[in-house]
């Protein structure tokens, strides 16, 4: 068993309160100088560690039972969430023929992606990521299924590098962020970097981690170092947020609305369960609303 830590991380002396992710602008963020990635934005969110730590677990992150286990284990709580996320909008029966279009951003292998694309209610799924390793996982696991080819499309690239949107029909109803926001460093402009590609009364829906001493204990002690079910120097705690913060910053923004949350906790033997009031302690989901659409004329 690996020793504790003989103390906690330098972050955790900061007052939480007034400790924001959102508000650390002033970082310069590092471009990858690689050949291999292509080539990203001056303004782009990718850091040059986070690819290489996620090109490492591209091999197996199709394997239920390796290090994306917990990813393979959470991902029919994102489906019911952006489920409950949709069910809020407006009138009864809103919605319920329409097809929908997702973007999803830091996808990884393509675990939520494949199963979005696989929905009948879905017409197109966008799926983006900037580690090249992981990318080709996500095409090449794809192309096991055939069926997905005429609603899937894979890009290797970071979110500022996506064109902007030619037409409101080109915009989204679902922009997903799953385990995206906490390995961003800066992640304000990364989430306004989003707004422009989502439909008036779409969805942009996330989970991450609140900054807490339960999440530092849980998530890194515990799930990185103790057991092992995460793989080591996954996360960083300085670099989680807590729902308060990402509520407050969204209405200072304008234009959005309906905030919702639902906060999870991993049980060992039984998978991720929903547990009220856990997203202000531990993992959860954020989802909000873009003002106008069909939803606000209603």
């Amino acid at each position: 068993m690996p020793p504790l830590p003989r103390k906690l991380p330098p972050p955790l002396r900061r007052p939480l309160l007034r400790y924001s992710p959102l508000r650390r602008l002033t970082t310069p963020i590092r471009t990858y100088t690689s050949p291999k990635p292509p080539p990203q934005p001056a303004a782009s969110s990718v850091s040059p560690s986070e690819i290489s730590h996620f090109n490492a677990l591209a091999s197996t992150w199709w394997d239920p039972h390796g290090p994306s286990r917990l990813l393979h284990l959470m991902n029919p709580l994102r489906h019911d969430f952006i489920a409950g996320c949709l069910a809020q909008n407006a009138a009864p029966g809103l919605q319920t023929h329409r097809r929908l279009r997702y973007l999803d951003i830091g996808c990884g292998g393509g675990i939520f992606a494949e199963s979005a694309a696989r929905l009948p209610a879905t017409l197109a799924v966008t799926a983006l990521d900037p580690s090249p390793e992981v990318y080709r996982t996500a095409v090449a696991h794809a192309r096991t299924d055939p069926a997905l080819a005429a609603t899937l499309t894979y890009h290797n690239m970071a979110l500022e590098a996506l064109p902007a949107p030619a037409s409101p029909a080109a915009q989204y109803d679902v922009l997903t962020l799953f385990e995206v926001v906490e390995h961003v460093a800066r992640p304000a402009p990364f989430l306004r970097a989003c707004f422009q590609h989502v439909k008036p009364g779409g969805w942009i829906v996330l989970s991450t981690i609140a900054r807490t001493w339960t999440a530092w204990l849980t998530t890194k002690v515990v799930a990185e170092d103790l057991l092992g079910v995460v793989p080591r120097g996954t996360h960083d705690w300085a670099q989680y947020v807590n729902m308060e913060e990402l509520e407050g910053w969204f209405e200072k923004e304008g234009g959005w609305g309906g905030a919702r949350a639902m906060g999870v906790v991993y049980v060992p033997g039984l998978g991720w369960r929903e547990v009220a009031g856990s997203e202000r302690w531990g993992n959860y989901f954020f989802g909000v609303r873009k003002d106008g659409g069909e939803a606000e004329g209603r």
